[in-house]
């Protein structure tokens, strides 16, 4: 079903409401660098509010906007002629937790990031999609520009890949294990969820 043109105040609440999710988007697309992403968010959120960038109404307001974004950033990146950062997600806040758990969380997250950014950029992009925005491999697959088969076999071939970068880690080891020596859990594991949602 399409939805109709927003009016401008509609479009700045709407872009209100999605701000957060956006920008963790177009931080992914700029490579985690907090600054570029936000440079990039301004530049979307001019085109948005002059019209240069007019939703038509083909898809739900949230992958039209993630489009943009995507697109904003693959400029920037062409113009500025420069490599964005490859810094990671900023540590969470751990004030409350014990040392060993903050260490602990810390590597499995330096883990994880080094395993995502071994991934080919669109298929980290189909996981970033799914994960991190909670979007359907469709969606995914409409902000990323490619085909629904082509996002399909992105997402396959990124849960493999991260399982098995994970794995040799030693990061991957329990949720393998917990697979075979742990019966009574039934269903899938969060990763083999394909999410794919009508």
């Amino acid at each position: 079903m399409a939805h109709p043109a927003l009016p401008p105040p509609d479009l700045e609440a709407s872009l209100e409401a999605l701000h957060e999710a956006s920008f963790g988007w177009a931080r992914n697309c700029c490579d985690g660098d907090p600054d570029d992403a936000a440079d990039v968010l301004q530049s979307t959120y001019v085109k948005v509010l002059s019209g240069s960038a007019r939703f038509s109404g083909h898809s739900s307001f949230r992958t039209w906007l993630f489009g943009v974004i995507r697109l904003t950033a693959l400029e920037s990146r062409r113009k500025g002629g420069r490599e964005l950062s490859l810094d990671g997600q900023p540590e969470p806040e751990a004030h409350l937790r014990s040392a060993d758990a903050t260490l602990i969380e810390a590597e499995e997250h330096a883990a994880l990031r080094t395993a995502l950014d071994m991934l080919p950029d669109r298929q980290r992009e189909v996981l970033h999609l799914v994960f991190q925005q909670d979007l359907s491999i469709a969606e995914a697959s409409t902000i990323m520009g490619v085909s629904l088969g082509s996002a399909r076999v992105h997402y396959e071939r990124a849960k493999k890949r991260m399982r098995t970068l994970l794995t040799e880690d030693g990061h991957g080891r329990d949720v393998q294990a917990s697979r075979h020596d742990a019966p009574e859990v039934k269903g899938p594991l969060p990763g083999d969820d394909t999410r794919e949602r009508s």
